[in-house]
Protein backbone atom coordinates (compact mmCIF):
# COMPACT_ATOMS: atom_id res chain seq x y z
CA UNK A 1 0.00 0.00 0.00
CA UNK A 2 1.23 3.65 -1.23
CA UNK A 3 2.37 6.21 1.88
CA UNK A 4 -0.12 8.91 2.18
CA UNK A 5 1.23 12.89 3.30
CA UNK A 6 -2.10 15.34 4.77
CA UNK A 7 -1.28 18.75 3.46
CA UNK A 8 -2.79 22.14 4.50
CA UNK A 9 -3.21 24.01 1.19
CA UNK A 10 -3.07 27.71 -0.11
CA UNK A 11 -3.20 29.71 -3.16
CA UNK A 12 -0.47 32.19 -3.81
CA UNK A 13 -1.32 33.93 -7.16
CA UNK A 14 -3.11 31.59 -9.16
CA UNK A 15 -0.46 28.88 -8.20
CA UNK A 16 -1.36 25.49 -5.48
CA UNK A 17 0.97 25.12 -3.02
CA UNK A 18 1.18 22.67 -0.07
CA UNK A 19 2.58 21.98 3.44
CA UNK A 20 2.86 19.00 5.42
CA UNK A 21 0.35 19.72 8.18
CA UNK A 22 3.01 18.11 10.84
CA UNK A 23 4.64 21.66 10.08
CA UNK A 24 1.47 23.83 10.45
CA UNK A 25 0.81 25.63 13.91
CA UNK A 26 -2.30 27.44 12.75
CA UNK A 27 -4.18 29.71 9.99
CA UNK A 28 -4.81 32.92 10.73
CA UNK A 29 -6.77 35.75 9.33
CA UNK A 30 -4.70 38.79 8.50
CA UNK A 31 -2.92 39.77 11.46
CA UNK A 32 -1.62 43.83 11.82
CA UNK A 33 2.29 43.60 11.21
CA UNK A 34 5.27 45.84 12.66
CA UNK A 35 7.62 46.89 9.38
CA UNK A 36 11.63 45.53 10.24
CA UNK A 37 14.00 48.06 9.24
CA UNK A 38 16.56 47.25 6.75
CA UNK A 39 14.88 43.95 6.76
CA UNK A 40 14.71 41.68 3.27
CA UNK A 41 11.74 42.90 0.67
CA UNK A 42 10.48 39.61 1.32
CA UNK A 43 9.68 39.92 5.22
CA UNK A 44 6.60 42.04 5.46
CA UNK A 45 7.32 42.46 9.05
CA UNK A 46 6.52 41.18 12.67
CA UNK A 47 3.06 40.22 13.82
CA UNK A 48 2.31 39.25 18.23
CA UNK A 49 1.12 36.06 17.89
CA UNK A 50 -0.21 35.52 22.09
CA UNK A 51 3.07 37.19 23.11
CA UNK A 52 5.19 35.32 20.94
CA UNK A 53 6.84 37.35 18.25
CA UNK A 54 6.74 35.97 14.87
CA UNK A 55 8.36 37.21 11.11
CA UNK A 56 5.85 37.62 8.56
CA UNK A 57 7.26 36.38 5.11
CA UNK A 58 5.50 37.21 1.76
CA UNK A 59 5.18 34.26 -0.30
CA UNK A 60 4.63 36.81 -3.72
CA UNK A 61 7.71 38.11 -2.95
CA UNK A 62 9.43 35.49 -2.03
CA UNK A 63 8.20 33.68 -4.83
CA UNK A 64 9.21 36.36 -7.26
CA UNK A 65 5.33 36.80 -8.18
CA UNK A 66 3.57 40.04 -8.60
CA UNK A 67 2.55 41.83 -5.82
CA UNK A 68 -1.29 41.29 -4.31
CA UNK A 69 -4.14 43.33 -5.52
CA UNK A 70 -4.32 46.74 -2.85
CA UNK A 71 -7.92 45.85 -1.85
CA UNK A 72 -6.27 42.44 -0.90
CA UNK A 73 -5.42 41.21 2.53
CA UNK A 74 -3.20 38.00 3.04
CA UNK A 75 -3.63 34.96 5.12
CA UNK A 76 -0.84 33.53 7.73
CA UNK A 77 0.04 30.31 7.61
CA UNK A 78 2.13 29.95 10.92
CA UNK A 79 4.79 27.23 10.36
CA UNK A 80 7.02 25.33 12.77
CA UNK A 81 10.84 25.64 11.56
CA UNK A 82 14.04 24.23 13.41
CA UNK A 83 14.37 28.06 14.93
CA UNK A 84 11.17 29.14 15.72
CA UNK A 85 7.80 30.03 13.93
CA UNK A 86 6.70 31.66 10.77
CA UNK A 87 4.21 32.99 9.66
CA UNK A 88 3.79 32.96 5.70
CA UNK A 89 1.80 35.15 4.12
CA UNK A 90 -0.74 33.66 1.01
CA UNK A 91 -3.70 35.04 -0.95
CA UNK A 92 -5.81 32.32 -0.37
CA UNK A 93 -6.12 28.41 2.32
CA UNK A 94 -7.37 25.59 0.52
CA UNK A 95 -8.47 22.56 2.22
CA UNK A 96 -6.35 19.76 4.14
CA UNK A 97 -5.74 17.18 1.26
CA UNK A 98 -4.08 13.44 1.48
CA UNK A 99 -2.34 12.55 -0.91
CA UNK A 100 -0.08 9.30 -2.37
CA UNK A 101 3.37 9.28 -2.47
CA UNK A 102 3.55 8.21 -6.22
CA UNK A 103 1.89 11.29 -7.53
CA UNK A 104 5.39 12.91 -6.52
CA UNK A 105 7.96 14.27 -8.50
CA UNK A 106 10.74 16.73 -8.56
CA UNK A 107 10.38 20.03 -9.40
CA UNK A 108 10.83 20.49 -13.01
CA UNK A 109 13.84 22.14 -14.35
CA UNK A 110 12.56 24.67 -16.51
CA UNK A 111 11.50 26.58 -13.12
CA UNK A 112 13.76 29.74 -12.27
CA UNK A 113 16.32 28.08 -10.03
CA UNK A 114 15.53 30.60 -7.30
CA UNK A 115 11.62 29.16 -7.26
CA UNK A 116 12.59 25.86 -7.82
CA UNK A 117 15.07 26.10 -4.42
CA UNK A 118 12.04 26.62 -2.58
CA UNK A 119 9.86 23.62 -3.27
CA UNK A 120 10.68 20.29 -2.99
CA UNK A 121 8.71 19.19 -5.68
CA UNK A 122 5.23 18.72 -6.86
CA UNK A 123 2.45 16.38 -6.41
CA UNK A 124 0.31 15.47 -9.74
CA UNK A 125 -3.16 15.81 -8.47
CA UNK A 126 -6.46 14.98 -11.04
CA UNK A 127 -7.64 19.24 -11.85
CA UNK A 128 -4.13 20.67 -10.76
CA UNK A 129 -0.32 20.43 -9.70
CA UNK A 130 0.22 21.40 -6.32
CA UNK A 131 3.76 22.76 -5.57
CA UNK A 132 5.35 21.51 -2.05
CA UNK A 133 6.59 24.20 -0.49
CA UNK A 134 10.09 23.64 1.19
CA UNK A 135 9.26 25.51 4.44
CA UNK A 136 12.66 25.77 5.53
CA UNK A 137 14.59 27.23 2.04
CA UNK A 138 11.70 29.60 2.16
CA UNK A 139 11.98 31.46 5.57
CA UNK A 140 16.15 31.09 5.18
CA UNK A 141 15.56 35.22 3.98
CA UNK A 142 18.97 35.37 2.51
CA UNK A 143 20.92 37.43 -0.38
CA UNK A 144 18.96 35.36 -2.66
CA UNK A 145 15.18 36.90 -1.33
CA UNK A 146 16.49 40.56 -2.39
CA UNK A 147 16.14 40.22 -6.48
CA UNK A 148 13.29 41.06 -7.62
CA UNK A 149 11.06 40.22 -10.73
CA UNK A 150 8.71 36.97 -12.11
CA UNK A 151 10.37 33.64 -12.14
CA UNK A 152 7.54 31.45 -13.44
Amino acid sequence: MAEAQQFLTFFVDRLFFGVEVEQVQEVLRYQEMTRVPLAPPVVRGLINLRGQIVTAIDLRRRLELGEAPADRRPMNVVVRTDESRVSLLVDEIGDVLEVEESTFERPPATLNPTVRGLILGIHKLNNRLMHVLDTQNVVNVGAEAKHQGNGW
